[in-house]
């Protein structure tokens, strides 16, 4: 049966659909001998489809991880500067990706599949999927949190108020629990920083209905049935 391309792609563990527009504009993506177009349709039984010169295989099992991603390590599946990246602490026997990004200098849980739909589901702005970090930070503690709460406003990019509580606080130093809904780029440092914090120690504990729990730095676990059935309801 002919599908889109992208679809294909992602169905194959190749990539999310997303990314899959940027592999066939690249010219990365042929059907039948010729360079594919966006919009293009093609049957994996009838067409021969090549990734990058190789062959597209058929659909893969659909594989959900969660990896307590330990700091000092990219999230991208690969990296020009050599870096080590969180794919490389996974063995499933196929080709898993991140769903979001945590910085180098971030832990904690982080989400990996071959379902691209699911991912790019959950990426997309509208669902606003939860995220809960754990963030010990320093300097003018007084009021931080409610400063932190108050934020409408990150850069000129208009965010949704954090829910923010204290789980410990001394006179110069604190850890927060500190819940975002949009999740832009290093939106939690960015925040505080914007309130004259500094951040000493960043770690994801929860997103959505997913929780780090005890999972040690640098371990993956494969999610439950229940797990999925929640995130595939977000």
């Amino acid at each position: 049966m002919e599908e889109r391309l992208q679809k294909l792609l992602s169905a194959a563990g190749v990539c999310s659909r997303r990314a899959a527009e940027g592999y066939i504009t690249a010219g990365r993506v042929s059907v039948n001998g010729e360079a594919a177009s966006l919009g293009q349709r093609a049957d994996p039984q009838r067409d021969e489809i090549l990734v990058d010169g190789r062959p597209l295989g058929q659909a893969e099992e659909k594989q959900y991880i969660l990896l307590h991603k330990p700091r000092g390590y990219v999230t991208t599946l690969s990296d020009e500067k050599g870096r080590r990246t969180a794919a490389e602490l996974v063995s499933c026997g196929c080709r898993v990706y991140p769903v979001g990004r945590l910085d180098m200098d971030s832990e904690g849980l982080l989400l990996l599949t071959n379902d691209g739909e699911l991912a790019q589901r959950l990426l997309h702005p509208s669902h606003e999927v939860e995220k809960t970090y754990q963030v010990s930070v320093y300097g003018p503690i007084a009021g931080a949190a409610e400063r932190l709460a108050q934020i409408t406003d990150l850069d000129g990019e208009a965010i949704r108020p954090a829910e923010v509580e204290v789980l410990r606080q001394t006179a110069r130093t604190a850890e927060l629990a500190v819940t975002i809904h949009e999740g832009k780029n290093r939106q939690v440092r960015r925040m505080c920083a914007a309130c004259g914090l500094t951040v000493k120690r960043l770690r994801r504990i929860r997103e959505h209905t997913l929780e780090l729990g005890e999972l040690p730095p640098g371990k993956w676990r494969y999610l439950t049935e229940e797990e999925i059935a929640s995130l595939k309801r977000a």
